[in-house]
């Protein structure tokens, strides 16, 4: 019996052990949607130095950031903070390069990169 006891006295420690702390009638706060989430993405996004703009006819947000070597030579995308442009041997004038585009990888093969 004494073992049982033990035993069951073990068993609801560990189970308040796994119960989250705080109070259980204050729920923790849902993150922001909706147009606050927007607010808070553009203030992130201009605090960074990008430019946050919906994408035509999609109603999606992105964070247009140019890259410290925009325009520069490039032989393979390793050389880019983005994609190194395969038609021009620069690296990408902005960051996200949306759309699709032919790219050098940073393995130095060519290909076409669409992102949407």
């Amino acid at each position: 019996m004494r073992l049982a006891a033990c035993l069951g006295l073990i068993g609801m420690l560990a189970l308040a052990a796994c119960k989250p702390a705080g109070d259980p009638a204050t729920p923790a706060p849902l993150p922001p949607v909706g147009e606050a989430r927007i607010a808070l993405d553009r203030m992130a996004c201009e605090a960074g130095g990008g430019a946050f703009r919906q994408r035509e006819g999609t109603g999606v947000w992105v964070c247009l950031r140019t890259p410290r070597d925009a325009g520069r030579a490039c032989r393979t995308g390793a050389d880019c903070e983005g994609a190194c442009l395969a038609r021009s041997m620069t690296c990408a004038p902005f960051v996200p390069l949306l759309g699709c585009h032919e790219v050098i990888t940073a393995s130095g093969l060519r290909v076409t990169e669409c992102v949407q």
